[in-house]
């Protein structure tokens, strides 16, 4: 048996200690919100934090979590009130969403590290794959909750009306929709 923290709730696991934290996250924790892309840690859909780290879940060894602390999207916040989940909500970023719970999580790992970032630190930063080609959305998202002020210039869609709730200074009134 594995002892786990994952999102403040300890769990105890009956599993081989090479499997992928992924599967023990999603088939014997039940929770579903982090997915499985590649198998191989590259698409990123899988990112998980550890110890606040992110991390690809998909080929990270579930001993390797023993007595760690594991953040899933579901323990990011439990009303979605985290600034880069509103963000995400108010610039409609997701198009089909599957991949985008490692694409928050990531996020919040960047934020956490550069509270400011730059184009360029975004772009170096994220590295999940979206197949759908979000990711000017999800650059300006990030500027938002970072509240740096370019979140809306880089937008290239409408910003609905959750765009007054990320608490980040943007003005609300603009005429976004270009």
């Amino acid at each position: 048996m594995l002892s786990l923290n994952v999102n403040g709730v300890n769990h105890r696991v009956d599993v081989e200690p090479e499997m992928p934290l992924l599967w023990v996250i999603r088939e014997q924790i039940g929770l579903t919100g982090t997915k499985f892309g590649c198998g191989i840690a590259q698409c990123g859909a899988c990112t998980v934090h550890v110890n606040g780290e992110p991390v690809r879940s998909c080929s990270f060894p579930v001993s390797n979590a023993v007595n760690q602390k594991i953040t899933t999207i579901e323990g990011l916040t439990s009303d979605s009130s985290h600034p880069v989940q509103m963000a995400w909500k108010a610039l409609d970023v997701p198009q089909c969403g599957y991949c985008q719970s490692g694409q928050i999580l990531a996020a919040v790992s960047l934020l956490k590290r550069i509270p400011k970032p730059t184009d360029k630190d975004i772009d170096e930063a994220m590295t999940n794959i979206c197949r759908c080609g979000s990711y000017q959305r999800m650059r300006a998202a990030i500027h938002m909750a970072a509240g740096t002020g370019k979140g809306i210039g880089s937008i290239i869609h409408f910003a609905g009306s959750g765009v007054a709730n990320a608490k980040t200074g943007i003005p609300t009134d603009l005429d976004i929709d270009h």
